[in-house]
């Protein structure tokens, strides 16, 4: 009771601005640079329209503007012969706002430059991780770092395999566009992570909803923007360097990015991670081959002038992963003692070595991207890309053949490669009001599966177009979209020693219907209705094996159709100075819902026993809430709360489904010391976790749908944060951040975590953080 005590009074303090103070010691600072050249701009004006206070640009460039409150300011940056932009600051602590400035082209005058993005829709809810956040998610895989933002969790595959989860969904159903190109990989495998180096983005957007008018079937549950930095065209070399490290695990990260310029618009970046790991430890016991190495690399060169611009980009992805030894097991005897006990057999110490079983991936991204601007009225922008997949898992049990070739040889491998193209023409706004783009998309790919059988090779053809409008009226913004796809999908398979190629023709419709009012300068309100569909994959057709990454047996239906999906969302966002709070509903309905259902029994093969799923289809209703609040309740002490509720029903069955996250309630408190001797931005939070037992699971024996196990307890975990800044010369500094997760090292069980059958989850991790800025 003491710990619901603790977060009632937390929430109640937050909601209670009367226990607040007036803190006016913040501080916004930053650079103005041409956005084409990237050369600082000295004598610009910098101005907070609200309280009509500014300052004016160095020699460098640089500005500040001290003495603030913390809230939701309007930035506005002008010099003559610039074109005068403004932009939403939301002011908690500090703030570093650079700013890119157009020069203004008298032959341009009737040209309309407007803030909005192409990608997402205004009436959806998008939510953003930059800056001092993102921060301190580096080091962290892509899935956990977004796991900081309301509404978004993530599917574990043991302790070091993470795929994001917004509103319950997950994989197919959630699009991942990485630098503008929609990731195609092997996403299917609920412990296929993305292959993207987080450290290769500068800002990191979720929109939650669906959004296939814009980015094509399969965005059900949303999509997940990895963005880089721009270009920068100066000649001067600046880079940055990130060092973390881990106690669980004993895990290393190094990352460092360079960039510069050649003059005349050229721009280039090189950047590049290591990471190294070992087992990881439980409470209680280390978990048996959980290491990982990753090595990633990425260029980009680009050339930027006031009506053309074109970009090369280049990334290499490649990871070792362990696979929890203990969750191969040789009997269903053995099996169901480890499900009773609940501990795994084998309880090794501490080692980097990586054994069988295990997986090797690389992805390999390049993409070339050219706009013309101004064409016909208009911008056009073409983007094509190509991505290789390759992707080697190793059964824990070696071939006979004890040979060196056969030891290197995998039992499975896919190899997918992947060629994509957008062409996107956004028209003049009309009347001062309307706007809109147009465009076509469209991919081709195939798969060449090599080993033991799970799914079969095929080849797959895509062709999508899209027409989105934006009509701005006073205080509403309105918005329409109408999307049609195609797509073809060729399968090559042997059944019963003959070659089979069944063909699959799969179109639709998606559509969208939103709307923004802004009630006030702090407050807004947008609706968003819309319908989208997703195919199903080849696995679900044709699964029929060992999927030994995520250690089950998996069964697909060539008969399964696609999924149609309806999405109503609703929400609400205030800013103010002390208080910046943010309500969303979401209510979506999905006919002929993909799912893996567990079987009555787990099955026995020659590579051992495995629990059994089979992929099955239904109707499906997700619906809930998302709630978030940041408050000032003392003078450099701000709380913040955030609240995630979903239910999920089987509309057919009328009983619930498996594998959907439970509720979960976070909260935090930091406190800002400022600058302390010689340390700057000096702070120190604490923050915990709750999450529920996930009761909403289909009753009855295993038969009827349940489960191998039935969920954990719900649990608890605490965590700090602190960190500062170190002056190591003029304009130049390290920031320091240390992070303990599961401050007590609590025992916990995660419900969305496909081992839990076999083990707990990690125990204590800290972790620490520089990064220099040169």
């Amino acid at each position: 009771m003491r710990f619901v005590y603790l977060h009632t009074l937390l929430l109640v303090c937050i909601l209670c601005p009367t226990f607040a103070q007036e803190s006016c010691d913040c501080f916004i600072k930053g650079v103005v640079l041409d956005k084409e050249s990237r050369q600082p701009i000295p004598g610009a004006a910098v101005i907070i329209k609200e309280l009509q206070k500014g300052a004016v640009t160095d020699v460098d460039g640089h500005y500040r503007i001290d003495q603030l409150c913390q809230g939701q300011y309007t930035l506005i940056s002008r010099i003559l012969g610039y074109r005068e932009i403004s932009q939403s600051v939301t002011l908690v602590h500090t703030s570093e706002q650079n700013v890119l400035l157009t020069e203004d082209d008298i032959h341009l005058k009737d040209v309309n430059v407007t803030a909005q993005r192409a990608q997402a829709l205004s009436s959806q809810t998008v939510s953003q991780l930059e800056g001092k956040t993102l921060d301190q998610t580096r080091g962290q895989s892509l899935g956990d770092a977004l796991r900081t933002i309301t509404g978004v969790t993530t599917l574990q595959t043991g302790s070091s395999i993470a795929k994001p989860v917004i509103h319950g969904m997950h994989s197919n159903r959630v699009l991942i566009l990485n630098n503008g190109i929609r990731q195609e990989g092997q996403q299917w495998g609920s412990e296929h992570a993305p292959e993207i180096d987080p450290f290769v983005a500068n800002r990191m957007t979720v929109i939650k909803g669906a959004a296939g008018v814009r980015f094509g079937s399969d965005a059900i549950g949303g999509v997940i923007l990895v963005e880089p930095a721009p270009l920068p065209t100066t000649k001067t070399v600046h880079g940055e360097l990130n060092l973390v490290g881990f106690t669980n695990g004993r895990q290393g990260v190094a990352s460092l990015q360079t960039e510069g310029g050649f003059g005349k618009g050229f721009g280039w970046r090189v950047q590049g991670t290591i990471k190294r790991g070992g087992n990881v430890r439980t409470p209680n016991y280390y978990l048996d081959n959980t290491g990982i190495s990753e090595q990633n690399f990425s260029a980009a060169m680009g050339y930027r002038a006031a009506r053309f611009r074109s970009e090369i980009y280049y990334s290499r992805f490649n990871s070792q992963i362990g696979i929890f030894s203990g969750s191969h097991i040789g009997s269903l005897t053995d099996l169901q003692a480890v499900l009773e006990n609940g501990e795994p057999f084998v309880k090794s110490g501490f080692s980097y070595t990586i054994g069988r079983p295990y997986q090797q991936i690389s992805h390999d991204l390049l993409k070339w991207k050219t706009d013309w601007k101004p064409v016909a009225g208009g911008d056009l922008s073409l983007t094509l890309a190509r991505q290789f997949d390759d992707r080697m898992e190793y059964d824990l049990h070696r071939p006979k053949n004890d040979s060196l070739a056969a030891l290197n040889r995998p039992e499975l491998r896919f190899r997918l490669t992947t060629y994509t193209g957008d062409l996107v023409f956004e028209h003049k706004p009309i009347a001062d009001k309307l706007t809109g783009s147009l465009g076509i998309s469209g991919f081709y790919q195939y798969n060449i599966m090599n080993g033991r059988p799970l799914i079969p090779n095929f080849r797959t053809y895509n062709a999508g177009i899209f027409w989105i409008e934006k009509l701005k009226q006073n205080r509403w913004e309105y918005e329409a979209g109408l999307r049609y796809d195609y797509r073809h999908m060729q399968v090559f398979r042997y059944e019963n020693k003959v070659l089979q190629k069944p063909l699959y023709v799969f179109q639709n419709f998606s559509g969208t219907l939103g709307a923004t009012f802004s009630v006030s300068d702090q407050w807004s309100m947008r609706f968003n209705a819309g319908t989208s569909w997703r195919a199903p994959n080849v696995s679900e057709l044709f699964s029929d094996g060992v999927h030994h990454g995520a250690a089950a047996y998996e069964l697909g239906d060539s008969n399964l159709r696609p999924e149609v999906a309806y999405n109503l969302n609703l929400s609400t966002n205030y800013s103010g100075k002390r208080v910046q709070t943010e309500v969303g509903f979401f209510y979506n309905t999905i006919q002929n819902y993909i799912y893996l259902k567990p079987q009555a029994e787990p099955i026995l093969t020659i590579r051992g026993a495995f629990p059994s799923f089979k992929y099955t289809q239904t109707d499906a209703l997700y619906a809930g809430m998302d709630a978030g609040i940041q408050a000032e309740l003392f003078p450099k002490l701000s709380g913040t709360s955030k609240l995630s509720l979903l239910y999920v029903q089987d509309t057919r069955l009328n009983q619930p489904i498996v594998m959907t996250p439970p509720n979960r309630w976070e909260n935090g408190l930091r406190y800002d010391f400022g600058k302390v001797g010689k340390w700057r931005d000096a702070y120190a939070g604490v923050g915990n976790l709750w999450v529920a037992r996930q009761n909403r699971v289909p009753a009855g024996p295993r038969s009827a749908n349940s489960d191998f196990l039935p969920p954990p307890p719900a649990y608890s975990l605490w965590n700090l944060t602190a960190g500062f800044a170190v002056p190591v010369a003029k304009n130049h500094q390290i920031d320091v951040g240390l992070t303990v997760n599961n401050l007590f090292n609590t025992v916990y069980r995660d419900y969305l975590n496909r081992f839990r059958y076999y083990a707990d989850d990690p125990g204590r991790n800290v972790s620490v953080r520089l990064k220099w800025k040169f």
